[in-house]
C-alpha cells in the first residue's frame, strides 16, 4: 500500500535545488506538493498586498509546472498545526518534507509540527534551502552572532563553499486519488475592487521560468557593468532578482554558483564580487533576524528606545505615502514603488531617510508602508534595512547620515532620467516646492538624537 510523501511548499515556489521535494522523491513514494495560506497561527506576519498579488502569480506557475510532472498541487488554508497533520491522516502520508524557515514564530510552529507528526509514527525532516548558510553557524570568536556585516562577511568566506544547486524535478509522480484543494481565486489575494494591479503586470512575470530566465539575462547583460551603473537610479545594471528570492522562485545556491560561473576576470570580477555581496548582505539580515525575530517592531539598538519621536503628523506620512512631498527624488521613488512594486535600492535609502529624518516619523510607520507595497518584501530584508536607515539596527548607519535627496539626485541621476520617468513636473518651470526645509529638518533631527546619544 503506498505511503505517499507531503512537499510542503513555503518561500520555495520552485522544482530546482529543492531539497524537501528531492527528498520526497528519493523516498520513491506518491508525492501531495501542499501549499497552505496561514493567516491564522499567532506571530505570523500576514503580508502585503503587492506580495499577495505575486504569490497568486508564483502559485499558479507551480501548479502548471506540477501538473506537467504529474502532480497537482494541493491548496488548503487556516493554522498549520492544525491543517498539515490533517492532511497526513487524510492521504495516509508516511513522511513529510518542507525547506526551513527562520521567522521566530514560524520556527515555533515547524517544531511543534515535527513533534507531533514524530510522535504519530511520521517521518518528518527539515532541509535547508533559502540560505547559504545557517543562521546557527556563523559566530564570533565570543560565540555571539554578528552584529556587524564586514565581520560577518569575513566569517562567511572562510567557511566552505555554499554546496552546488540540486537538478530540477523533471517527473514528480502524484498521488492517484483525488485529494481536496482550494481554487486559488477563492483566496482572493489579487486585487479587484480597484485593481491597482495594472503597473505590477506591466513590470513583473511571476514563477521559476521567467526567474530562471531574468537571472541568464542579468548574467550575459547586465553582471558586467553592475559595479559601474548599479547605483544609477535609472541605470539597467540591477538584477531584479529579489522578488524572486524572497518567494524562492531561485535559491541563493543557484544564484551563487551560476555568478561565480560567470565571473570572468577585471571588471567584470569585480562586479561579480560587488554583486555577491549584496546575496550576503541577504544572508546577514536573515541571520539577525533569526537572533532578533520582533526586529519589525522593536529596536534592535535598544538606546533607540530614548529617541522622541513626536506625535504622528499622519498629513505629512500620507504625502511621502503618495509621493507628493515636493521632493522630486523621494516622489519618483515612491510613485515606482506605487505602480511597480518595487524601488531602486538607493532610492529606497533616500526615501527611508527623508520619513525618518527630515519628517521625524517613526521608522515601523515606513517599514509597514514598504511591506504593503514591495513584491519583495521579506521578513528579514525589510525591517532590517529599515533599521539600518534609522541608526537603529545591526550595522547601522550613524544616525547623523541623512541622505540629502538633491545631492542623491544630482549624483546619481545626473540627466534627470529617472525622475522624468516618475516624476516629470519637477522638470517644469514651476516644480512643486518642498514640503519641508531638508536643512532646517536635518538640524531637528540631529537635535532630537541627542536625547539617544546622551541616553535619554
Amino acid at each position: 500500500m503506498a505511503s505517499p510523501s507531503i512537499v510542503w511548499f513555503r518561500d520555495d515556489l520552485r522544482l530546482t535545488d529543492n531539497p524537501a521535494l528531492r527528498a520526497a522523491l528519493d523516498r520513491d513514494e506518491p508525492i501531495v506538493a501542499l501549499y497552505l495560506l496561514d493567516e491564522e497561527s499567532e506571530g505570523v506576519r500576514a503580508i502585503g498586498g503587492a506580495a499577495r498579488w505575486w504569490l497568486h502569480g508564483s502559485l499558479a506557475s507551480l501548479a502548471e509546472r506540477l501538473e506537467d510532472r504529474g502532480a497537482s498541487l494541493v491548496l488548503r488554508r487556516g493554522a498549520a498545526a492544525k491543517v498539515l497533520p490533517a492532511l497526513v491522516d487524510e492521504v495516509g502520508a508516511g513522511a513529510v518534507f518542507w525547506n526551513r524557515r527562520y521567522g521566530g514564530a514560524e520556527r515555533e510552529i515547524d517544531a511543534g509540527i515535527k513533534e507531533k507528526l514524530r510522535d504519530d509514527g511520521v517521518t518528518v525532516a527539515s532541509f535547508a534551502a533559502n540560505l547559504l548558510y545557517e543562521p546557527w553557524t556563523v559566530r564570533t570568536q565570543g560565540d555571539k552572532p554578528y552584529g556587524v556585516y564586514s565581520p560577518f562577511s569575513r566569517a562567511v568566506q572562510k567557511l566552505p563553499a555554499p554546496r552546488p544547486p540540486m537538478p530540477e524535478a523533471r517527473k514528480v509522480p502524484g498521488i492517484s486519488a483525488s485529494v481536496d484543494s482550494d481554487d486559488l481565486a477563492s483566496w482572493e489575494l489579487l486585487p479587484t475592487k480597484p485593481d491597482w494591479a495594472g503597473g505590477l503586470r506591466e513590470t513583473w512575470e511571476p514563477g521559476e521560468p521567467a526567474a530562471k530566465a531574468r537571472l541568464r539575462e542579468f548574467l550575459d547583460e547586465d553582471l558586467g557593468d553592475y559595479s559601474k551603473y548599479r547605483d544609477e537610479f535609472a541605470g539597467g545594471a540591477t538584477s531584479n532578482l529579489s522578488p524572486r528570492l524572497r518567494w524562492g522562485e531561485l535559491s541563493p545556491y543557484q544564484v551563487w554558483h551560476d555568478t561565480l560561473e560567470h565571473k570572468g576576470s577585471g571588471q567584470h570580477a569585480q562586479s561579480a564580487s560587488g554583486f555577491l555581496s549584496e546575496i550576503v548582505w541577504r544572508e546577514f539580515a536573515w541571520h539577525v533576524t533569526y537572533h532578533s525575530p520582533d526586529i519589525a517592531t522593536v529596536n534592535w539598538r535598544k538606546n533607540f528606545d530614548a529617541f522622541p519621536w513626536p506625535r504622528l503628523n499622519r498629513s505629512h506620512l500620507e504625502k511621502w505615502q503618495r509621493g507628493d512631498t515636493g521632493v522630486a527624488v523621494v516622489d519618483a521613488g515612491m510613485r515606482q514603488l506605487w505602480k511597480t512594486g518595487v524601488m531602486h535600492n538607493r532610492v529606497r535609502m533616500v526615501t527611508a531617510s527623508f520619513l525618518i529624518k527630515n519628517l521625524l516619523i517613526d521608522w515601523r510607520h515606513g517599514e509597514q508602508w514598504f511591506w504593503d507595497c514591495l513584491v519583495d518584501a521579506d521578513a528579514a530584508s525589510n525591517p532590517f534595512n529599515w533599521q539600518w536607515v534609522a541608526g537603529s539596527g545591526a550595522d547601522a548607519a550613524p544616525y547623523f547620515r541623512v541622505f540629502n535627496p538633491e545631492t542623491q539626485r544630482k549624483k546619481f541621476d545626473a540627466h534627470d532620467e529617472y525622475v522624468r520617468e516618475w516624476a516629470p513636473e519637477y522638470l517644469g518651470e514651476n516644480p512643486p516646492e518642498p514640503m519641508v526645509d531638508l536643512g532646517e529638518t536635518r538640524k531637528r533631527a540631529l537635535d532630537a538624537y541627542a536625547h539617544v546619544r546622551h541616553g535619554g
